[in-house]
């Protein structure tokens, strides 16, 4: 495999690291409603897990309100459990065919720990970042024991590694700052 494609498929796999910290992090509550907050909790319905998303329509007709309709009403009371199960600390209304779920204000106390677990998604992605340029890293060194590519190509390749897992990282730190802003701010 030629450096190229080394890079390449290293830098793609870094993306995905930080796409995947950027969708975990829609997943914690902030002072506004997001559906991203509830989508993916699962509920026991048709005999198998299903998430919210694909039960029910989630709107925030206001900043601090969610709005759950399910397609089929008899999932409405399973998808009640399955929120409050949740221990997000929400407690849904169910109002005829919707659920609305208000937030409640954040505690000063429940932001910092929502502020911890943001700092752990970041490691969790930084940490991603940095077992894709080990791989990369040693791809580069069997090609070269291979004598698919010279030691000054390798060196050069593993210098391009090197800027874009600090590109990514960067960035990931980045998102991180912003989220805790967003957290902290009432």
């Amino acid at each position: 495999m030629p450096t190229d494609e080394i890079l390449l498929e290293a830098e793609e796999k870094m993306l995905k690291s930080e796409e995947v910290v950027v969708h975990e992090f829609q997943g914690i509550r902030t002072g506004k409603a997001s559906p991203a907050l509830i989508e993916n909790i699962l509920v026991e319905t048709y005999g198998s897990q299903m998430r919210i998303r694909e039960l029910a329509g989630i709107t925030t007709p206001q900043p601090r309100t969610l709005l759950v309709q399910p397609w089929d009403l008899g999932t409405l009371s399973q998808i009640d459990k399955a929120i409050q199960k949740a221990n997000l600390g929400l407690n849904p209304m169910v109002d005829k065919k919707f659920l609305r779920i208000v937030l409640p204000e954040l505690s000063e106390e429940r932001r910092r720990e929502f502020t911890k677990v943001v700092r752990k998604m970041a490691e969790d992605g930084r940490v991603a970042v940095r077992h894709v340029r080990r791989d990369a890293l040693d791809a580069l060194k069997k090609e070269t024991k291979e004598g698919v590519i010279t030691e000054d190509e390798q060196t050069l390749s593993e210098k391009q590694i090197q800027k874009l897992t600090d590109r990514y990282v960067a960035k990931i730190d980045e998102l991180m700052k912003k989220k805790e802003t967003e957290i902290m701010t009432v």
